[in-house]
């Protein structure tokens, strides 16, 4: 085979396709689960703990040798682990709800044998009492 065909081959796996419509997928839903933290949640957070915008958070280390200012700014870094956190809680109510729909129901309780059977049983406790 040529290097085209086993590329081909290697691309058009089902694994391969699932996995690349995944990571654009994720991309997407990343995108929604950061504004929604960025934009919904953090500004009444910040307004409950007195106002404070996490992202302007920062300690000043001095200045550079550039003369700008060197900025250690920590309140991005908190952003990012409330995006995280958030993110992460959402995905796994998500896979939860899926697992929760793929899981079989549960099977009833096993029926008594049939009525034949159970007759057969009298009838056979009854002849050996003979």
């Amino acid at each position: 085979m040529g290097l085209g065909a086993d590329f081909k081959e290697f691309a058009m796996k089902g694994n391969v396709v699932d996995m690349a419509v995944g990571v654009i997928v994720g991309a997407a839903f990343g995108k929604i689960v950061s504004s929604l933290v960025e934009n919904v949640i953090m500004p009444p957070l910040g307004k409950l703990i007195g106002g404070i915008d996490f992202s302007d958070m920062a300690a000043s280390l001095g200045t550079g040798a550039n003369g700008k200012e060197v900025l250690l700014k920590y309140g991005a870094f908190l952003q990012s682990i409330f995006d995280f956190m958030i993110i992460a809680f959402v995905l796994f109510m998500a896979i939860r709800g899926l697992n929760r729909l793929k899981k079989p129901p549960a099977a009833a309780a096993p029926a008594g044998p049939p009525r034949q059977e159970v007759l057969l049983e009298e009838i056979r406790n009854l002849l050996a009492k003979r």
